[in-house]
């Protein structure tokens, strides 16, 4: 394949930069770039203004209003907005359950839920890890039992991303358990707000409520909630996690992590030359790059063969591992060229509008922060170690 951008696909990377500069706020734009805490209201404004352009489910069809657009222009999309510190979309509803109900999605259930994920009316949130149940989804315990017309659910989530913003979840659960345990499990539609639902908070080491555990007790859900047919969900789940597998690569995301770092490279000074000068540093600095060169190359490789929709399982799998491990390497490079700086943690210096003493440079403030939060990168959405053991099944066919 030809890896040149044609002249028209330019043209449209002018007008993504264009509509960044008049439409993305500035506010915004620099608690992205400053690592600071971004709001519900922050995503939130975000997501209407690419909403108002079009452009903000930028992978679905035009039939479902998305923008059509070919592959390499939402590359392009993405890469822009990620150097222009642009806040990532938050990919639960948009990128994930949207291509699910596409796909698989009853004509009335995407006329409801599509448009109320375009506008912002509905937050939704993943409900697939539970305890005891991570890399090894298909073992969930979280039942759903025919009742009429509802299902009646009781278990327990976990890990559960900005569950405390959400009104919606859709979730992985059991509604047989004869025959293969990837063979029982359906696909539903959960209002938050449904008497039953208990979300409780899981503070991290800095102090975040990232995460959440999701409780479920009795819980009446109607049976049109059910995404395609009961004990199928497997199948809905596997195609979801092409999607969240490819989009946790975040090409984008850690092209501009990479400027930020050679950025930092130039200011920081040892000897008192640049650190980008010390031989040592500029060798990592220079392995990091042509590893970042190569996943771009691939990642555009994959995201042609696809034809514009999901990488396969395998190629999703390859992509995630690769993707993680360079972001985490960013990361980790990023707090050794900080030295000392690194070190303290002042959380409230993430917050819009701290005024307090910094410790450092102004882009110090968030590299711990960064540094432990990406060790999770290769955990989640399964383990690195989940997805070299698809590859070896797939591709080796050992």
């Amino acid at each position: 394949m030809d890896l040149r951008f044609a002249p028209e696909e330019e043209a449209f990377r002018e007008e993504v930069r264009t509509f960044l500069k008049e439409k993305l706020p500035t506010r915004i734009a620099e608690k992205v770039r400053q690592g600071k805490r971004l709001t519900k209201q922050d995503h939130e404004t975000w997501h209407a203004i690419l909403n108002e352009r079009g452009w903000l489910a930028n992978h679905w069809p035009k039939e479902y209003g998305g923008p059509g657009w070919s592959v390499a222009q939402a590359y392009i999309f993405d890469v822009e907005t990620a150097l222009a510190h642009a806040p990532r979309i938050i990919p639960f509803a948009v990128s994930m359950l949207g291509p699910v109900l596409i796909k698989y999605g009853s004509e009335a259930q995407k006329s409801h839920w599509l448009p109320r994920i375009l506008d912002g009316t509905d937050w939704w949130c993943q409900g697939y890890s539970e305890p005891g149940s991570g890399s090894d989804l298909a073992s969930l315990k979280t039942s759903a039992v025919r009742d009429g017309d509802h299902y009646i659910v009781n278990g327990q989530k976990t890990w559960t991303t900005l569950a405390q913003h959400a009104n919606m979840i859709f979730c992985l659960v059991r509604t047989s358990t004869t025959g293969k345990k990837q063979e029982g499990i359906s696909f539903l539609l959960i209002d938050m707000n449904t008497p039953g639902v208990e979300v409780r908070p899981i503070v991290l080491l800095d102090g975040e409520r990232e995460v959440n555990e999701v409780f479920f007790t009795d819980v009446r859900v109607p049976v049109a909630n059910l995404v395609g047919e009961e004990n199928k969900g497997w199948t809905y789940a596997k195609y979801l996690l092409t999607y969240e597998r490819t989009n946790i690569a975040g090409v984008g995301g850690s092209m501009a992590a990479f400027k930020e770092l050679q950025r930092i490279a130039a200011t920081e000074r040892k000897n008192g030359k640049p650190l980008a000068e010390d031989p040592l540093f500029a060798a990592r600095l220079a392995r990091l790059e042509i590893d970042l060169e190569n996943m771009k190359t691939t990642n555009l490789r994959v995201l042609a063969a696809s034809g514009g929709g999901a990488a396969s399982l395998e190629f999703s799998a390859m992509l995630k591992i690769r993707g993680t491990e360079i972001r985490q390497e960013i990361t980790s490079l990023t707090r050794r060229a900080l030295g000392p700086y690194a070190q303290p943690f002042i959380s409230e210096a993430l917050d819009e509008g701290f005024n307090g003493e910094p410790v450092g440079p102004e882009y110090a403030a968030s590299a711990a922060v960064d540094y432990f939060n990406n060790r999770k990168l290769s955990i989640f959405g399964g383990s690195n170690e989940v997805q070299r053991e698809i590859i070896t099944k797939a591709i080796l066919e050992l």
